[in-house]
């Protein structure tokens, strides 16, 4: 478990894989061979899959302090909205 507590609450979106993509498109098996799942197949998915999640929760966790940082800099800066106004309301002009 985290030592910190907002790490434990934040959800990524994690992509879900498939093996039938992965076998048709990674490995460029033909749709008969993926169809029938061979043993070998399937460690190699596993293998795959195993590597990919490895390095997919850090990288979206990064990717979230990035968006926090710049949704910080970006849409709090105080000249963006400043508290009041910054030059003195126009009078209309004396008759």
């Amino acid at each position: 478990m985290p030592a910190d507590p907002q790490a434990r609450a934040t959800r990524y979106d994690v992509r879900q894989m498939n093996f039938d993509m992965w076998c048709q498109e990674q490995q460029h098996l033909p749709a008969a061979r993926c169809d029938k799942r061979l043993p070998a197949d399937d460690e190699a998915f596993d293998a795959y899959r195993s590597k990919i999640e490895r390095y997919e929760i850090p990288y979206l966790r990064e990717q979230q302090r990035q968006q926090q940082l710049n949704n910080g800099i970006l849409h709090n800066d105080p000249v963006d909205r400043p508290s009041g106004p910054s030059q003195p309301q126009s009078q209309p002009p004396p008759r």
